[in-house]
């Protein structure tokens, strides 16, 4: 990989990570026409350069996420009394159910880290096939759901259950705000507010990841020549990241996913034409 590659795969990072179409997918495409290997460092460069689109992330909800982080703590201590004493501002119930969503994708993350990396290997079958699924969710999501909820009613098992959507996206070539937008939306909740939920709750498991696999890239041989890259990924993926969010969420408050999953599908079915000749 050179700096230009990097470059060009933090611009797609960037645009993609938010919206529903499978941002590894289409990095595993870019990878592949590129002719880069799909060894570790490229594993570690697309989990690391994820932390670029965590810093959009941060810069787009700072406000939101100050103050959910804020509530949550003054919220901790009253957990230990009677619950019928407790007063609990919105924010610090955001706040938990933020937690409780992100343990499945955690626990995860962590049993199958090996299995992942395996299926690095095999980029277009990976791709095409994620990129179908997230067609079918998306589309599903968009039929069946009735759209009339935002985050002030959300319970518990909302949460838990987007959590579990999550878990989809641990496998590489899966869209991470696609199965969680969708997982919101069959609870029920409104495009703006699936989405809000989705990008929030994507943080700890993005942050997580991303500093779990720092640990292997320090001990890359290597390394002085590797971190030029991870750079150039990691500041070209925050800044279209920015934009990114920034454009989906005006474009959800008035319109449907099916462009998202009409393009998933589209393009999964180009890989599998590639993929068989």
């Amino acid at each position: 990989m050179n700096l230009f590659q990097a470059f060009l795969l933090g611009v797609l990072q960037g645009l993609t990570e938010f919206i529903p179409v499978s941002s590894t997918a289409h990095l595993l495409i870019a990878q592949k026409i590129l002719n880069i290997p799909a060894d570790d460092a490229m594993f570690s460069f697309l989990v690391i350069v994820q932390l670029g689109t965590i810093v959009s992330l941060f810069a787009f909800y700072w406000k939101d996420l100050l103050n959910i982080i804020s509530a949550t703590l003054q919220a901790i201590p009253m957990l230990t009394k009677p619950r019928q004493t407790w007063n609990l501002k919105p924010e610090s119930l955001l706040g938990f159910y933020i937690i409780l969503a992100t343990i499945p994708a955690l626990i995860a993350g962590y049993l199958l880290k090996d299995a992942v990396e395996a299926l690095f290997r095999q980029p277009m079958l990976e791709a095409s096939i994620r990129l179908f699924a997230a067609a079918v969710l998306l589309s599903l999501a968009e039929w069946i759901s009735k759209k009339n909820r935002n985050l002030n009613s959300m319970t518990w098992l909302d949460a838990l259950i987007i959590g579990l959507m999550q878990v989809i996206a641990v496998f590489p070539g899966a869209s991470r705000s696609g199965t969680t937008i969708a997982g919101g939306m069959f609870r029920g909740f409104d495009r703006p507010s699936a989405a809000r939920f989705a990008f929030l709750m994507s943080a700890p498991v993005m942050l997580a990841a991303g500093g779990y696999e720092m640990l292997d890239v320090i001990q890359m041989p290597n390394l002085a020549q590797f971190l030029p890259l991870l750079a150039v990924g990691f500041v070209t993926a925050a800044v279209t990241g920015w934009f990114a969010i920034k454009w989906l969420i005006n474009y959800l408050s008035k319109n449907s996913l099916y462009i998202f999953a009409a393009y998933c599908a589209v393009v999964g079915f180009i890989l599998l034409i590639v993929q068989a000749f």
